[in-house]
């Protein structure tokens, strides 16, 4: 068994090679070792313009840094494993397949994030999810995504918040917008914006029929305080409401929930998890100038004309992915063609697969934002 398990570990071995080589530990430490001599200067400090990017620089280089140490350990425990069973340990058999099998994951994750280097990718994420046309169906396919991300946040170790939701009127949701932190959160998610569409037997259908609903997921990058957007007072309109909920605590019981739209662009960001008005609105302002900030990052690239052309009509032929339980069962993605046949384990977070695809079809000279979907049912 031995010799089946260094077969299958090769690939990984030499993945985890070449991904070191990449990191090139001696080039982070140094790199570091400028960062660290220049945050030292305490004239730093008074220019929020230059520290914020240097703190972020930091602690990329110590990420990096970190997972070439635990590429390093993990692999180093792995080959102690293979040398006791060439002693005769066949016990630990069942631990080093384990073992393998995360490294595998573990790779597959840092290879995506050799993939990052545009300026917004190591920010934070602000999601929005609004269900299409269709009622009932629709929102409870929304609030699947939401929980999908979710999800896969948790796996990430990231931390999320719900900044605003809006919940069905038998089920589901009519739009939330959530927040996720972490590194990198805003650049491996950046592929996930666009109309999903699923196809199942509806749970909402006494008759049992087959129905394909449609949502729209948009995500932009939280962006910090040392990028300048300039919103003039007079092109925002601003509303108060009262927060919505399934009841008890998280109902307010005054219009303390805010929602401003820049009217300009039309683009609207809102929140009401906080109890006060005024940090409703200090939560609502940042989102927007986080979208704002990608409404002009998508012009300055010319990846589209401008960010509404994201927001495509939810309907067929613009999806981007497709997530199918009946009659068969696999998730789709329409522009990178990857292909995943346990959708349930998609649907509880598992995005590694299209987030690959999509950051090495962008590496290799961009994706559409949409294809008609060409997949018959």
């Amino acid at each position: 068994m031995l010799t089946d398990l260094e077969f299958a570990y090769s690939p990984v071995r030499e993945k985890v090679r070449d991904l070191r080589e990449y990191l090139d530990s001696s080039r982070l430490k140094t790199e570091l070792q400028k960062v660290e001599t220049q945050i030292s200067d305490p004239g730093v400090w008074a220019d929020a313009a230059r520290s914020q990017p240097l703190m972020r620089e930091r602690k990329r280089l110590e990420s990096q840094l970190n997972d070439d140490a635990e590429l390093a350990r993990r692999s180093d425990d792995i080959e102690a494993y293979f040398d006791l069973m060439r002693e005769g340990e066949d016990s630990v058999e069942a631990d080093a397949q384990r073992e393998i099998t995360a490294l595998a994951e573990f790779a597959e994750q840092m290879e995506s994030r050799t993939m990052l280097s545009e300026e917004s990718d190591p920010l934070n994420a602000i999601v929005t999810v609004h269900p299409g046309a269709g009622g009932t169906e629709s929102q409870d396919w929304a609030e699947m995504l939401m929980r999908m991300y979710l999800r896969w946040a948790e796996r990430q170790g990231f931390k999320t918040e719900i900044n605003e939701i809006q919940d069905g009127d038998e089920a589901g949701i009519k739009s939330a917008t959530f927040t996720i932190t972490g590194e990198f959160a805003f650049g491996l998610l950046s592929g996930e914006t666009g109309v999903h569409r699923l196809v199942r037997i509806s749970p909402f259908d006494s008759a049992k029929r087959r129905h394909t609903s449609f949502a729209s997921v948009y995500v932009s990058p939280e962006i910090d305080d040392s990028i300048v957007i300039d919103i003039a007072p007079n092109d925002l309109r601003i509303d108060t409401y009262r927060s919505g909920g399934k009841g008890g605590q998280h109902v307010n019981t005054t219009d303390s929930a805010v929602r401003i739209t820049h009217l300009p662009t039309g683009i609207v960001a809102g929140c009401q998890n906080e109890r006060s008005q005024h940090k409703n609105k200090e939560k609502a302002m940042k989102m927007l100038r986080s979208r704002l900030y990608e409404y002009e990052m998508e012009k300055k690239r010319a990846a589209t004309k401008k960010v509404e052309d994201s927001k495509l009509e939810i309907n067929f032929g613009s999806q981007i992915r497709s997530y199918v339980l009946q009659p068969y069962r696999m998730a789709k993605d329409l522009r990178t063609r990857v292909e995943v046949g346990d959708v349930d384990k998609v649907l509880d977070g598992d995005l590694e697969p299209f987030i690959r695809g999509y950051l090495k079809l962008r590496r290799e000279g961009g994706v559409p934002a949409a294809v008609a979907d060409d997949d018959e049912l």
